[in-house]
């Protein structure tokens, strides 16, 4: 639990501390792992894709295969009749392509055809017979080169059709390719495809095509002689197309290569409408030759409906977590400022009451200090009681005024008023009062009232409150920037005796006053009336109230009524 406790506090701090980096650190985490998740969903669906690619490539692999297998197998039976045949006709040849019940369509052939060996010698009989079976313009082509001992001419190419009557007469061992497959067929007396060619049928299209070539033999053994070959001519596309189905197409695009997989070498493939992404391929081998088959998948342009998903999901849960994360931090400051503002009033409190403490002890040492002086001066129990409630009330009338200004500063006008108003009649005596606006701060205030306290006291015994006329003129003045000079001043009262006793008051005012003031009291007992000079301090709140750090001076340099000259 304590854990707990603290990592969220911990946590919180961080919040403070990094108002917007947290936030946003949090989003790109989120987002990270976004990121991270998509790319693995993008990566699994990319191996999918290449599986069902390879599966794709593996099925037209079959498919081809199959037609090449079909038609080898029709090509070994029509080998194995013509062997045992003295002489090939047209009408025997073509009886046998219709007893196969060869679909041309499905097989993606244009046919089958035979084409016998013969000599150099041999070639004007061939034309005889060419000419007798399908008209003079057909005839053997194109002439036997010099260094060229025998020919394989297409004698016979079913089912018969405007496009295999171009091939007719064509030798075939006069190009290269062809020729270099119908030896290899009959070296190995298997069925054997041809490279890359142009059939001859194709007239004017020239699109690509191949062969493939049984040898026919007669005889055994050593008296075995090659007598021909029966074959069957492709067109690569037609062949590719019959041998893919509509669903093998599906969203594909496949090529043909002959050998190996680059431009010069391709023989068929199907377009793919979209722009091309993933490739596959895979080799197979076609009546002894080999062929790559290579499948395109279309390029995915945009992501995955999971990752979609999950990029949404990311981006919901990141902005979700922001704004948790700023209601958290908003949260975190307010209760940043909460503890801040427990832990000022807290110090404001403890503060109060050091200060209070000190206030009342300093009231109580001003009181026992009072109790003592009156006590030592006074003749009976009575005057000391009366002279002892005089001066505690004084301290009670500036502490009312204190208590009002929230013990802030005090103007001294209002000082003296508390002190001297309950003394003063209009009618009997007169109270002057002038001099600059001025408040003092606590301690000033109370020794001021207390200092006026005894000096009206005396006023009102033996001074000039005491008879009617007279007079109490009270002004001040700056002395510097920081203190104020006072003058008490007193007329129209009784003559001061040359002789006579030291009083409390003048003990209180060169003892507690002064020493309180920082400043001695100057007393004077003229004849004339008895007057009291005060140096009173000025202080700035910061240097007394707490809650008033940086205040400016407790008066400023507006006056309030100024003396008269």
């Amino acid at each position: 639990m304590l854990n707990r406790i603290t990592a969220r506090r911990r946590f919180r701090r961080w919040l403070v501390r990094f108002p917007r980096a947290v936030p946003v650190a949090l989003f790109l985490a989120i987002a990270a792992i976004t990121t991270v998740s998509i790319y693995a969903i993008e990566k699994s669906e990319a191996q999918k894709r290449a599986a069902n690619l390879q599966q794709v490539a593996q099925t037209v692999v079959s498919a081809v295969q199959q037609r090449v297998n079909d038609s080898a197998s029709f090509l070994r039976a029509g080998a194995a009749l013509i062997a045992t045949l003295d002489r090939v006709n047209g009408p025997l040849f073509r009886q046998f392509v219709t007893e196969l019940r060869l679909d041309t369509n499905t097989y993606g052939s244009d046919g089958i055809g035979w084409a016998p060996v013969i000599q150099r010698g041999q070639i004007a009989d061939f034309n005889r017979r060419l000419a007798l079976e399908n008209g003079p313009a057909i005839a053997f082509h194109p002439a036997i080169a010099s260094d060229q001992e025998r020919a394989t001419p297409v004698t016979y190419l079913a089912p018969q059709t405007i496009r295999n009557a171009r091939a007719i007469g064509f030798d075939m061992y006069s190009e290269r390719t062809r020729r270099a497959a119908m030896d290899a067929a009959a070296a190995s007396t298997k069925p054997t495809a041809s490279g890359k060619v142009v059939l001859e049928q194709e007239g004017r299209a020239r699109q690509d095509g191949f062969l493939i070539y049984m040898p026919v033999f007669t005889g055994t053994g050593d008296a075995r002689r090659l007598k021909g070959f029966i074959y069957s001519p492709f067109n690569a596309q037609t062949f590719l197309s019959s041998a893919l189905k509509p669903e093998n197409l599906d969203h594909v695009g496949v090529t043909l290569y002959d050998g190996s997989a680059k431009q010069g070498t391709l023989l068929a493939h199907s377009n793919l409408s979209e722009p091309a992404g993933q490739t596959t391929q895979a080799s197979l081998d076609v009546a002894g030759r080999l062929w790559v088959v290579s499948v395109v998948a279309p390029r995915q342009s945009s992501l995955s409906f999971l990752s979609l998903l999950t990029l949404l999901f990311g981006l919901l849960v990141a902005s979700l977590l922001m704004i948790v994360v700023r209601l958290l931090t908003q949260q975190a400051f307010e209760d940043q400022k909460l503890i801040e503002l427990f832990e000022e009033q807290h110090a404001i409190r403890d503060s109060l009451t050091r200060e209070l403490n000190h206030r009342v002890k300093n009231t109580l040492t001003n009181v026992l200090s009072l109790v003592a002086l009156t006590r030592g001066r006074a003749s009976d129990v009575s005057s000391f009681a009366d002279d002892l409630a005089g001066r505690i009330r004084a301290l009670s009338a500036t502490h009312d005024l204190l208590t009002q200004s929230d013990w802030g500063c005090t103007p001294i006008r209002a000082v003296i008023e508390a002190e001297l108003l309950p003394y003063v009649s209009d009618k009997v005596q007169r109270l002057e009062i002038c001099g600059p606006r001025v408040e003092l701060a606590p301690t000033e205030a109370l020794s001021l009232g207390l200092a006026l306290h005894e000096l009206a006291t005396n006023a009102a015994k033996y001074g000039s409150l005491s008879v009617e006329g007279g007079k109490v003129t009270i002004s001040w003045k700056y002395h510097g920037d920081d203190r104020v000079d006072l003058l008490w001043s007193e007329s129209g009262g009784p003559e001061v005796a040359k002789e006579r006793k030291r009083g409390f008051g003048t003990e209180l005012l060169e003892r507690i006053v002064s020493n309180e003031l920082g400043n001695k009291a100057e007393l004077n007992f003229a004849r004339s009336g008895v007057s009291c000079r005060l140096i009173v301090p000025v202080r700035k709140k910061s240097a007394f109230s707490i809650r008033q750090a940086g205040a400016p001076a407790c008066s400023d340099t507006a006056t309030q009524g100024q003396c008269p000259n």
